[in-house]
């Protein structure tokens, strides 16, 4: 059995990248194979905005080598505008469909529900989330919480018994928000690095102001020992860095890269779990 560890950014179309992780001359139609070079996995969070396109899915999977995984995230009407019935019954079905390209190439590594700050603990919500991978059947569901309300034993044993994956956050230490928890609850293992600008989190005019933030040496190698204990934990792990604003996502990944190397020179991305 082969543990593989994937790493990188979440989107990787940004203008700003250019001259710090794009040439400057680049064309935006060839950043993601130029990208692909360097990572081997991209989450694709514009799908949150807008539904994915079949064509367009389809054309991203072209660019990239066979062993590269995207992941997907949700669309809004599925985590943060919910709506009731025949309403996300179609919401749903155009999200799969849009999909179904990534998934048949065998590109798609899994599906990310990233449930707002308010969408609080219940029992209903909760019977919602553990329903997930049953609804959009056709990859791994992974389950990003906000809210601490969600930070219970309960809900990770829920989560084991629906064979949906947790998402382990690094993001600011402020009272109400998800904490840094480690766990695995199913494959993949999964974690998104956000960033610990805590005075820009709840305060900001632009979205991006909330991840504008740069990973030093010493706050990445805290995780080091935790994803080591992810692999260990599961066959797939996933880590994203979401602090996209002038390219400080991809500067983060690739020193991570470097650190994850250094700490086991055995570690190429694959490990012999035999």
């Amino acid at each position: 059995m082969f543990i593989v560890l994937y790493l990188g950014t979440a989107g990787f179309s940004y203008k700003d990248w250019k001259g710090v992780f794009y040439p400057d001359e680049m064309k935006p139609g060839d950043f993601l194979e130029y990208y692909s070079r360097f990572y081997n996995c991209v989450e694709i969070d514009y799908t949150y905005y807008r539904q994915p396109v079949p064509k367009t899915m389809e054309a991203m999977t072209k660019k990239v080598p066979p062993s590269f995984r995207f992941t997907v995230k949700a669309h809004k009407t599925l985590t943060h505008e919910i709506p009731s019935g025949s309403a996300l019954d179609k919401e749903v079905q155009t999200f799969i469909e849009g999909v179904m390209p990534m998934a048949g190439s065998g590109t798609l590594g899994c599906v990310l529900f990233q449930f707002p700050w308010s969408f609080r603990y219940s029992s209903r919500n909760l019977d919602y989330v553990t329903g997930l991978s049953t609804m959009v059947p056709v990859a791994p569901a992974v389950v990003e919480f906000r809210n601490r309300e969600w930070a219970r034993d309960d809900v990770y044993r829920a989560l084991r018994d629906a064979g949906e994956a947790f998402c382990c956050v690094d993001e600011p230490k402020l009272r109400s928000l998800f904490p840094g928890v480690v766990r695995v609850t199913a494959n993949p293992g999964y974690l998104r690095f956000h960033g610990r600008n805590a005075a820009k989190w709840f305060d900001h005019k632009e979205a991006w102001e909330r991840y504008d933030y740069l990973y030093s040496d010493e706050e990445l190698k805290e995780w080091i020992p935790k994803i080591r204990q992810m692999q260990k934990d599961s066959p797939d792990t996933y880590v994203l860095f979401n602090n996209c604003h002038r390219g400080q996502a991809a500067l983060n990944a690739s020193r991570l890269q470097e650190l994850l190397l250094l700490d086991d020179p055995q570690e190429k991305g694959e490990i012999d779990a035999d």
